[in-house]
């Protein structure tokens, strides 16, 4: 009797079975339609897809970080209407998706980063950079990255001050004069902490990536900012120079990057 008592059990078993492979075989099918589409720019059709093939397979890793990859297409970088951030919130909730089951995915930290940063949240874009360097200390991106943020920051902090003061127009030598010591004071209070951080990660990044031309020239406009602060003349004049000479490193690798790329 037991057997025949078991024998429905066992066909349910069988049709879960086949069930969740028909699924399985379903997901992967949406997912292929959903990468040809993406392939072909053709961003809502293929987002349709890999939801789909979300919903038939929740563990398909890679359906859900196309899924995200796809909504991210659909945002233009620093558009302000309410339905593109609202497209570039839905990208970074699938790109969390993709983090609840992979934490280190550097794909999704850095879409997440870059997309906070298209949309002007720094100190989250900041967050996700800092995350991407406890996966990889040794990658030099996100500290590129973290140093440009910080200059953005600094950067326009002092230039309001110079607008309010009107010494924002450069001498002959196309430097610009000394703050005030109140004005200097008041802006080292602000972005000090930024021009720290920032000039350490940039120089971080180069340490990583020598031959970086742009982080080179991050490191220029960085030290201008730290030479605003400086109290002392003297001390100013080498942050000056420290700009001065990354400036010409970073041309110089520029001119021979262009002279080689015409040959």
């Amino acid at each position: 009797m037991k057997p025949c008592k078991l024998a429905p059990l066992f066909g349910v078993l069988l049709l879960a079975v086949v069930s969740c492979g028909c699924s399985k075989l379903k997901a992967r099918d949406h997912l292929n339609k959903g990468v040809a589409a993406y392939k072909n720019a053709q961003f809502q059709a293929a987002i349709e897809h890999f939801k789909q093939a979300v919903a038939d397979d929740p563990s398909l890793l890679m359906a859900k970080l196309y899924l995200a990859t796809a909504l991210k297409q659909l945002y233009i970088p620093e558009g302000d209407s309410p339905e593109n951030i609202k497209i570039g919130k839905q990208a970074i909730e699938a790109f969390e998706e993709v983090l609840k089951e992979d934490p280190n995915n550097d794909t999704a930290l850095a879409s997440i980063a870059q997309t906070y940063y298209q949309m002007h949240d720094f100190d989250k874009a900041k967050e996700y950079q800092r995350r991407r360097l406890q996966v990889e200390p040794n990658n030099a991106e996100p500290y590129f990255w973290i140093g440009a943020i910080d200059w953005a920051l600094a950067y326009k902090e002092n230039a309001a001050k110079r607008q309010e003061l009107k010494l924002n127009v450069p001498n002959a030598q196309g430097e610009l004069p000394p703050l005030p010591v109140k004005a200097r004071e008041e802006v080292t209070q602000k972005i000090g902490p930024l021009v720290d951080e920032g000039l350490k990660a940039l120089l971080k990044e180069l340490d990583l990536k020598p031959n970086d031309s742009d982080a080179m020239g991050y490191v220029n406009l960085m030290y201008r900012q730290k030479a605003d602060l400086e109290a002392d003349a003297g001390a100013r004049e080498a942050d000056l120079k420290q700009a001065g000479q990354f400036f010409d490193k970073s041309l110089a690798l520029r001119k021979a990057a262009a002279e080689k790329a015409s040959k």
